[in-house]
């Protein structure tokens, strides 16, 4: 097997694609409490805008699935999402045009369910040519067994399975980057701040 030389995820690579995370596809999710799932979800949309990466949101049918969760929509001001029908998000021209006119080719995406609003269209990004990265965490399946095949068949295509603090924490690079404390507090791990301003404190004592 011939390996290849890991490029990681930066500020200047990287594009973040939220798929139908709405009210009334979030009442079907059963692998991971959604509570949590909004955490995550939520989590990583702030970490992205501290970051400024650009992020590109999507929505399936509004009037079957319900409008995009309120947590999501409050943390991503001003930002436009498409509403589209097509099952793959991927599918629809719109999307594919907002990620390319980013400019990136690592793609980072999330979505619910996991098994096909995550997986059809990581599948198929990265037949288009860019590297994808699937938020696990960050997305959510009706059953448990849906969420390991969906998971499954991506890592068989070639998706990297990565969790939503350290995907962000990789774009982060550097614990004393000017954005460290709105990443650490968007991921809510407050205890990272606290720690830096002891550090601060004491190294100037």
């Amino acid at each position: 097997m011939k390996f290849t030389e890991y490029e990681p995820l930066t500020r200047d690579n990287a594009v973040l694609l939220i798929v139908d995370h709405q009210v009334g596809l979030y009442t079907g999710v059963r692998d991971i409490d959604t509570m949590q799932l909004k955490h995550n979800i939520v989590g990583l949309a702030k970490a992205a805008q501290a970051l400024k990466i650009p992020v590109v949101v999507t929505t399936t049918t509004e009037g079957m699935w319900g409008p995009m969760i309120p947590e999501l929509r409050d943390a991503l001001p001003g930002t436009q999402h498409i509403e589209r029908t097509t099952v793959n998000a991927w599918n629809d021209p719109r999307v594919v045009a907002a990620v390319k006119a980013t400019g990136r080719k690592k793609l980072i995406i999330t979505g619910i369910s996991t098994d096909v609003c995550l997986a059809f269209p990581a599948i198929s990004a990265l037949a288009d040519g860019y590297s994808t990265y699937a938020v696990v965490d960050a997305s959510g399946s009706f059953t448990k067994e849906q969420s390991d095949l969906g998971v499954m068949r991506m890592v068989q295509a070639g998706v990297i399975p990565v969790g939503y603090s350290n995907v962000a924490v990789e774009i982060l690079g550097d614990n004393t980057a000017p954005e460290a404390s709105a990443v650490y507090g968007a991921l809510s791990m407050p205890f990272a701040d606290l720690l830096y301003n002891l550090n601060q404190y004491f190294s100037h004592k």
